[in-house]
């Protein structure tokens, strides 16, 4: 994500939040140049995954034994 000097200025403590909790590099432009803002320690990959409340939970054997003639169609 790129954004200006001003910008950041504005949602200073918001934005350094977000690099904290995603991982993911803060790039603000400032006359042409580039700088970078980067955790010190890299959030880990399991921690970026976003959540899917529509999984399936429970024993994966348990979808072997599922009787699925009715959503098969040849």
């Amino acid at each position: 994500m790129a954004i200006t000097a001003s910008h950041l200025r504005s949602d200073l403590y918001r934005l350094l939040d977000q690099v904290l909790e995603s991982g993911e590099p803060l790039i603000i432009e400032r006359k042409g140049r580039r700088l970078r803002v980067v955790p010190e320690v890299p959030a880990s990959r399991l921690a970026r995954l976003s959540r899917r409340p529509d999984f399936i939970l429970g024993d994966p054997a348990d979808l072997v034994h599922m009787d699925w003639s009715g959503e098969w169609q040849p």
